[in-house]
Formats: C-alpha cells, sequence, structure tokens
C-alpha cells in the first residue's frame, strides 16, 4: 500500500450519487444488505473513481486492467451516512474488497505514509517499514493479513510477474510508476531500479 492523495469530487456526484442516496436513507436510516443492494448509487461514479485515482487498487498498489470496485472505507453496515459520500470511497479490485469487507482494522490509504510498507524482493511480500512505532506495525501487520496480500498468492505472483517484466526490459520505469507505484518507488529506495534488470 502507498499513499494516496485524496481526490477532489466529481461536479456529477451530488445529482448522481448523494442525492438519491440521502433520499433513500431517510426511508431507511439503517438499511439491510439488500436493501443497498437495490440503491447502490455509488456503482454510477466508478468510472470517475478509476480516472481520479488512475485505475490503482487503494489497497495493492496494482493497476486494476478494467472494471474495479468501490469500496467503502467505513463500512455501510458501521457508518450508513457515509454510504453516499465521494470521501469515503476507496477504488478496489473486486477481490481487495471482497477482502476487506466489513472491516474496520485496515490502514486508510489516504492516511498511509512513506515507509509504512515495504516490498521484499526476494520473496515479493509486502512488509511493515523497521523502526516503526509499535502500534503502527500492529495495524500494517493486521491490513496485510485482511487483504491477504502475501496469502493470496496470485497477488504475490502478479507483483514478480510485473517485475520481471520490467526486468526484462518489457516495461519502463515510468510505466511502472504510473501503474504499480509501490513497486517502482521500493526498487529506486532500495537502489534497484538498474541492478535488478536481468536478474529474475
Amino acid at each position: 500500500m502507498m499513499p494516496v492523495v485524496r481526490q477532489p469530487e466529481p461536479n456529477t456526484f451530488d445529482g448522481d450519487v448523494r442525492q438519491p442516496g440521502v433520499a433513500f436513507l431517510k426511508t431507511s436510516p439503517n438499511p439491510t444488505r439488500k436493501q443497498f443492494r437495490k440503491h447502490g448509487y455509488w456503482t454510477k461514479c466508478l468510472p470517475d473513481l478509476r480516472r481520479a485515482y488512475g485505475g490503482v487498487c487503494a489497497y495493492s498498489s496494482m493497476w486494476i486492467p478494467f472494471g474495479g470496485s468501490v469500496d467503502h472505507f467505513e463500512p455501510k453496515s458501521v457508518k450508513p451516512l457515509l454510504a453516499y459520500e465521494w470521501s469515503n470511497y476507496r477504488l478496489a479490485s473486486e477481490r481487495l474488497n471482497h477482502y476487506k469487507a466489513d472491516s474496520t482494522s485496515v490502514v486508510d490509504p489516504f492516511e498511509v505514509q512513506s515507509g509504512w510498507f515495504e516490498l521484499d524482493f526476494a520473496t515479493f511480500f509486502v512488509l511493515p517499514g523497521p523502526q516503526l512505532p509499535v502500534d503502527v506495525t500492529a495495524r500494517i501487520e493486521e491490513t496485510i493479513r485482511t487483504l491477504r496480500l502475501n496469502s493470496d498468492d496470485s497477488l504475490v505472483r502478479g507483483r514478480f510477474d510485473i517485475t520481471k517484466d520490467y526486468a526484462d526490459g518489457h516495461v519502463t520505469l515510468g510505466y511502472l510508476q504510473s501503474r504499480y507505484p509501490l513497486i517502482s518507488s521500493e526498487l529506486i529506495r532500495q537502489g534497484l531500479q538498474d541492478s535488478i534488470k536481468g536478474t529474475l
């Protein structure tokens, strides 16, 4: 996970999402999952969310080739009043959104600081940065567990595959920076952007 800069609300958001959502909540202040599914106005802003965040999943720091999903950082079941608020949305792959579910223990990408998450290029596991406060390390470890960043082999393999593409000269560092920012930043921080070439 990388620091994600909050992007401004689109001009159409209020009319497309917030207003119909607020009207629904007035009639059903504590909706069930089924009721929320029938009033999923947030899906209307998914294309805007993709554009605003460059198609990069807020949780895996990996590009979503197509689609993606609107994650409610504060779960709808916990804070229904935030269900139709742009500030509560994070662009997420459907897989990561499913893993996060209604968890409230995941670190907010908007609050992540540089160095909180690192990448081990020997294992391609995501790890907490060293020498962080104990409470921050605990939150990061819980985030890694909840999102299965290391236990889902497809995520680990995905990090390896794109790094190998770079090492083999198939993609540039600029490409990684725009679509796989954690990988690119860790290559640079660890001084591997040149030495890793041809080694994977």
